[in-house]
């Protein structure tokens, strides 16, 4: 028998993409199924976009480019942080990547090691705890409850800090929950992380685009005060429709951006490059295609809330960000992966147990709304039914 490294043993993975194979499986038998559980959106990548990166294979643009990333679509970066943001980012601090899970991935193979501890969200993107697991370091998780519409509390995350610590993730607005943290919760936190300046962290903000009810993001990268800690992980999947580009970016500090380049030449040496030239007409072209998805998203979160809050056991707080929406299912007598798998098997409606995004997932599935309004209304009264019997 091969013997492999014991560390794979602590790797976990993403359920959303093992329920994708399992309600491919039976469409191929014929069954018909709504998908609730990807977490892409249902829309198709703006033309201009496609339109830049068939040019530039034209143009041939073939061959490697930089590894931190070509200097125009650094620059393009840049350029739209100031604009959204008002913050200035120097284009060498910018670290383009193959997607969003490599930023996350290098920033805990960086600081986790056994005897160190990495805090994380839970509920929260399983990638997290699985990658702090592998580095060897303690995953410490921070609370996001239902009562504070799945935002943390900074005074619980700033007394979880020990010796030990190394770094912090945040993610808002949040997947699975949809919850977006406070301003004011953001400005505790900076305030009292400026008095742990060995502790990193690492903002998760691929959703900050999408946030709803007059909403404003607050991104990390607007408090000077922390840029030497900051790691500000965003790109193009969820805001351009572009998830299967692979195609994301990071800003790291002066102190971790040479290190942080290593680690990717010697991971996947450099991005697509067309893809690169897509990600700057998606920065600097029309938005409005964009306005119009988020438009749609939004739409969708005011009808599945309420419909959710009509299903017996359930209730839903109504998220403010990304598109998920998080309900507790307790009161259905079932727990989150039985029912889950009820759903998939006898209503043929896909969503993802909670506990796939940690303990505090117990009792809530996700849906992600990232579907038609005729889906979703379908989907939910499949799921009627099956609680009626």
């Amino acid at each position: 028998m091969l013997q492999i490294a014991k560390s794979m043993g602590a790797l976990g993975t993403e359920t959303a993409f093992d329920i994708l194979a399992r309600a491919g499986e039976l469409e191929r038998q014929g069954r018909d199924i709504i998908n609730l559980g990807i977490g892409q959106p249902d829309f198709k990548t703006p033309q201009h976009i496609v339109e830049a990166a068939v040019k530039a294979l034209h143009d041939g643009h073939h061959g490697y480019t930089p590894s931190q990333g070509i200097l125009p679509l650094r620059e393009a970066v840049c350029a739209d942080l100031n604009k959204r943001h008002g913050v200035d980012v120097n284009p060498d601090n910018v670290m383009i990547m193959p997607g969003g899970k490599p930023t996350m991935f290098f920033a805990i193979l960086m600081f986790g090691e056994p005897g160190t501890e990495i805090m994380y969200p839970d509920p929260g993107f399983p990638i997290y705890r699985s990658m702090i697991e592998y580095s060897g370091a303690k995953p410490i998780p921070i609370s996001l409850r239902e009562e504070n519409e799945f935002s943390f509390s900074a005074e619980e995350v700033l007394a979880q800090i020990t010796e030990r610590t190394r770094l912090i993730i945040i993610n808002t607005p949040g997947n699975p929950t949809g919850g977006a943290v406070p301003e004011a919760e953001i400005k505790i936190l900076v305030e009292g992380l400026a008095k742990h300046p060995n502790v990193a962290l690492m903002s998760d903000e691929i959703y900050s685009q999408m946030l709803y009810d007059g909403r404003k993001h607050v991104s990390l990268l607007s408090f000077p005060e922390i840029r030497d800690q900051l790691i500000v992980l965003d790109g193009w999947s969820k805001t351009y429709a572009m998830t299967g580009w692979r195609l994301g970016f990071s800003i790291w500090p002066d102190s971790l951006i040479e290190k942080v380049n290593r680690l990717a030449i010697n991971c996947h040496s450099c991005v697509n490059a067309p893809a690169q030239f897509a990600g700057i007409a998606a920065l600097e072209g029309p938005t409005d295609e964009v306005e119009a998805m988020v438009t749609a998203f939004d739409e969708r979160r005011k009808a599945i809330v309420p419909w959710l809050n009509q299903l017996p056991g359930f209730r839903c707080v109504m998220p403010g960000g990304a598109f998920y929406a998080f309900p507790n299912i307790e009161g259905t007598g079932m727990g989150a992966k039985e029912l889950q798998n009820k759903m998939l098997e006898e209503a043929g409606v896909a969503t993802v147990a909670g506990t796939a995004f940690g303990i505090l997932g117990e009792g809530f599935l996700r849906f992600s709304y990232a579907n038609s309004i005729e889906n979703i209304r379908k989907a939910v009264d499949r799921v009627g039914d099956l609680l009626s019997k």
